[in-house]
């Protein structure tokens, strides 16, 4: 051959296709996924069917694992000894499969996580249920096939007189394939068999009757059925499972959490570690200790209460936060017919009964060829007594073994078969052969002829055999369920006192954007004075909290943050607070402009958007409850050239007073504006002239007053019955007098009120001047109020705020 000959020129993409093809095959169908007849994959078996070949048998006595990985791994299954004494020690974990196929003496690991001690310490054999899957399989049931080096041959399935992948469960990763099949109850799943078998047609609904859904080796309790049944319906759903834990008095007014049930595949000495750190870093109140007090006698995990601490509440921040409850999601996935296929209870079932039907069939058909050859044989040797001395004369007189039987056969019609029967007699059995023996065994071989054909002749019988066969496996083996079946997933409240210590504070917000809350001892020691802040800053909102609250901030691009108060900086009084930049991604242009303290979310109460450019929206306050904490959320879909102006939380029935840059009032009900949702963009409140803009809006009643600033330094008190009550987007009232040189322009107008008594002008050139709105007498719309300022010393004023009594604070 030459070199051209031995060299193909292939593209990479084809070469790297095709290669990646064949290995995807052979993890697919030879590595990670079981096999749908007798639930398990290819290493599991060899190590079944070495242990098996071996006579490492239940009735007989341990034998070195080692041993057995030895001959698994030069017979069948050139690997790692690692992956294949793993796979038989998972077999032989009973924290790990329901019903334990290898049984080991010495360390096989444990719920810890713990690595089982080395296969040379080790000792295994067979479990008796274990020789169920094996059970026939020397009576040709099963078709074998030559092992890797043609020296021997191995099963390419086992008989399995049992559904051991549904009873087990398997669990794999393979190429774009991966399966999730949890165990279930041996009784419960041999009674929906031999439901399937006697009506093929039932319905999912009739085999929940029986198998209620799964069971899983450490117990548990399992939630949500309308998931176990989508997952025998279509092979996938979705359960939570939850360990199992009851709350117990204890000394002292105290109480205990004691765990006895994890859920499956959850390593106990992580979850323990995990209690334990919450308890430390005190992200959940009332814990005092975490002990594990697993002992030969089963498992407990204590969990010891603080005095007075809410235990279920404790529970559920468990539940939600750690292991103690988890998810499983169902994936029936399984070798059939050498495809890998995603399928449901009834498909999984019928793939076994054909299996079975195919294994019972092979079987009979073998023992009923066996009992037809020594049927045979024994109407030979009842034959050859009659004549005993005749045929003893006549081997007696052949020259060797060949020619008797020769003899015997022209002689006295014997057949070949017979023969060779005869002339293998030793003498010894000629003092104990009774004629009577030889009928009694012909008859009996006469009945077992008669049932094994009805048999083969009929699967009605043959179906009543795997019936009758599947009884007695449940009757020797079925044990109680583990696992309890609750109907629905429960939702899990978390009272926020339990994660939480309880602590009154003072929340600060200021205009630039920084937050802290401090401590009533750190506020009374500065007297609520000396209130640290940049010059040029001002207080948006000071606010008496508690650490279970939480604060709602809004931005001028109509995003919020849901800050739980417990979670922002614990900062002095007389220390700069954190910039919100720093806990939250916002952009460079976006600011504060409302900070919103919320102790709970009540019903029949709203929240009021209002733009710039006048639209308006409504949305029921509990919208705004957030599970993510301390991130942007929309609060509504502002335009680009829009932005947020107002936020206010109401009861949704009072009025609402727009005011504009150009002087315009407008008074509506808020019932004007219709409810939306969450991220809605709202609807025009207020028809605005060319270039005129919203710079307050107001929740009012009609005995109200209403203080205004201009960018000239003039300030109006006026009395909101002044403004008629109107209906959205209408152009408004006239409040100013217009002017045709230097016309005023609204800064901000507030209602007063006792909680503010003064109010704060700022000018572009960073002059502040406090007044009290008090001193003004009320003026009608038409006038432009009175100066406060000289605007040529000071500047325009650029904008105004109330403020409480203490001017530092």
């Amino acid at each position: 051959m030459t070199a051209t000959e031995r060299f193909q020129d292939l593209p990479l993409e084809e070469v790297l296709g095709d290669r990646f093809g064949r290995y995807s095959k052979y993890i697919i169908q030879e590595r990670a996924l079981p096999d749908v007849r007798d639930g398990l994959k290819p290493v599991q078996r060899r190590i079944l069917y070495a242990m098996h070949f071996e006579g490492n048998t239940h009735e007989k006595g341990f034998r070195k694992s080692a041993k057995t990985v030895g001959n698994v791994i030069g017979n069948y299954h050139p690997h790692g000894d690692s992956s294949v004494y793993e796979a038989m020690v998972r077999m032989s974990q009973n924290w790990k499969v329901r019903n334990m196929l290898v049984e080991m003496h010495g360390n096989n690991g444990s719920v810890d996580g713990d690595p089982a001690a080395a296969m040379r310490y080790t000792e295994a054999r067979l479990s008796p249920i274990a020789g169920e899957l094996l059970k026939d399989i020397e009576k040709e049931t099963v078709e074998h096939i030559s092992n890797f080096d043609d020296t021997s041959v191995e099963p390419t399935v086992l008989p399995a007189r049992y559904p051991n992948l549904l009873v087990n469960g398997s669990t794999g990763i393979s190429a774009g394939y991966a399966t999730e099949i949890p165990p279930h109850h041996l009784g419960e799943v041999i009674d929906a068999t031999i439901m399937r078998i006697d009506n093929p047609a039932c319905t999912i609904e009739d085999l929940m009757t029986v198998i209620k859904g799964p069971d899983f080796p450490t117990g548990g309790t399992i939630q949500g059925i309308q998931g176990i049944k989508n997952a025998y319906e279509k092979g996938k759903g979705k359960i939570v499972i939850r360990g199992k834990v009851d709350i117990e008095d204890v000394r002292g007014g105290k109480q205990q959490l004691v765990i006895t049930e994890i859920p499956y595949e959850v390593n106990k000495a992580n979850l323990v570690k995990k209690m334990d750190e919450y308890r430390a870093e005190k992200k959940v109140e009332g814990i005092a200790e975490v002990r594990d007090e697993t002992d030969r006698t089963g498992l407990r995990i204590v969990v010891e209460l603080k005095k007075e601490a809410d235990a279920s509440g404790v529970l559920n921040f468990l539940f939600k936060n750690t292991d103690l409850q988890v998810h499983y999601n169902f994936n029936m996935v399984a070798i059939n017919k050498k495809r890998p296929m995603l399928m449901g209870l009834a498909g999984l079932l019928d793939a076994y009964i054909d299996h079975q039907k195919e294994i019972v069939e092979k079987r009979t058909k073998y023992d009923l060829e066996r009992a037809e050859k020594r049927q045979h044989i024994v109407e030979g040797l009842i034959k050859m007594l009659s004549i005993l001395d005749e045929v003893i004369a006549e081997i007696r007189g052949s020259k060797d073994k060949r020619d008797a039987k020769v003899n015997l056969q022209e002689r006295f019609s014997f057949t070949e078969p017979q023969a060779e029967a005869i002339v293998s007699l030793q003498l010894y059995r000629l003092t104990n052969t009774d004629i009577t023996a030889l009928q009694k065994e012909s008859e009996e071989l006469d009945k077992l002829i008669t049932e094994l054909q009805a048999i083969l002749a009929s699967e009605k019988k043959l179906t009543a055999v795997i019936k009758k066969e599947l009884k007695s496996i449940q009757k020797k083996y079925a044990d109680n369920r583990r696992s309890i079946i609750e109907d629905q997933i429960e939702e899990i409240k978390i009272n926020m006192e339990v994660l939480i210590a309880s602590e009154d504070v003072i929340v600060t917000v200021t205009k630039e954007g920084y937050v802290k809350r401090t401590s009533q001892r750190s506020y009374a020691a500065s007297n609520g004075l000396d209130f640290a802040m940049k010059e040029s800053d001002r207080l948006l909102a000071k606010i008496d909290a508690n650490t279970t609250d939480a604060l709602l901030l809004f931005t001028n691009k109509g995003n919020y943050i849901y800050a739980p108060v417990h979670q922002l900086p614990d900062i002095r009084w007389k220390d700069l607070g954190q910039h919100v930049a720093s806990m939250v991604s916002l952009d460079k242009d976006e600011q504060l402009i409302k900070a919103m303290h919320v102790d709970e979310f009540k019903e029949n109460q709203y929240l009021i958007f209002i733009t710039k450019n006048g639209m308006v929206k409504k949305s029921e306050f509990s919208l705004y409850n957030a599970s993510r904490f301390l991130r942007p959320l929309v609060a509504l879909n502002v335009k680009k050239e829009d932005e947020l102006v107002e936020v206010l939380l109401t009861e949704g029935k009072s009025d609402l007073l727009l005011s504009t840059a150009g002087g315009y009032g407008l008074r509506f009900n808020q019932e004007d504006v219709s409810l939306v949702g969450q991220r809605a963009a709202g609807v025009k409140g207020i028809n605005l002239k060319e270039n005129d803009t919203v710079v307050s809006a107001l929740e009012v009643k009609e005995d109200d007053q209403v203080f205004m600033v201009t960018q000239r330094g003039a300030v109006k008190k006026m009395a909101v019955s002044e403004f008629d009550l109107s209906s959205r987007a209408k152009r408004g009232l006239i409040m100013l007098r217009e002017l045709k040189k230097n016309p005023h322009r609204v800064v901000n107008v507030f209602v007063l009120s006792t909680e503010y008594n003064q109010v704060i002008v700022e000018s572009v050139k960073g002059i502040r001047t406090h007044i009290n709105p008090a001193t003004y007498r009320i003026n009608d719309r038409y006038s432009n109020g009175s100066f406060v300022i000289d605007e040529t010393e000071t500047g325009k004023i650029n904008s105004a705020w109330q403020e409480f009594g203490a001017p530092n604070v």
